[in-house]
């Protein structure tokens, strides 16, 4: 079966010469394709990844209008209200935790006012979790302490 592009068709090197692309470039492909900036506080690699897919949704096309229309239904079904996060767990003074982030173990204590992770002290959980892995974190969701559950 053969499968017909239309005039806009994406090239793969057009995709593939997106890699070498730097972040100032990256951002100016996103304001083209759509029409505003991108996130404040996005990696390099999500603009790649968010750049290629909308070159390639214009060029082929994006959702079917029935699947547009799902989603934006079930996104109107989806109450906030229904959404609870289960209350925090209170941690004393002294509690011990092991967390692993991509093969590394880290040990928290909890202390009377701070955290200490590995020997550094840390004022949150939250920046304990941010110093791990660089990215903002709910530090009792990262450490487990809580979760979100769907009611």
């Amino acid at each position: 079966m053969k499968h017909h592009l239309s005039h806009k068709a994406v090239r793969f090197d057009e995709l593939a010469g997106l890699s070498a692309l730097d972040r100032k470039e990256l951002v100016e492909k996103w304001r083209s394709l759509y029409k505003t900036g991108p996130p404040v506080r996005s990696q390099n690699k999500f603009l790649l990844y968010a750049v290629a897919h909308r070159m390639q949704e214009k060029a082929l096309g994006g959702l079917k209008p029935a699947t547009r229309r799902f989603l934006e239904k079930a996104a109107q079904n989806n109450d906030a209200s229904k959404q609870q996060l289960l209350p925090a767990i209170s941690i004393k003074p002294g509690t011990r935790m092991l967390r692993e982030w991509h093969g590394v173990t880290y040990e928290v204590i909890i202390l009377e006012s701070s955290v200490m992770c590995n020997g550094k002290n840390y004022r949150s959980l939250s920046e304990v979790a941010h110093a791990i892995t660089g990215t903002r974190w709910s530090g009792p969701l990262f450490f487990g302490l809580k979760k979100q559950e769907v009611a």
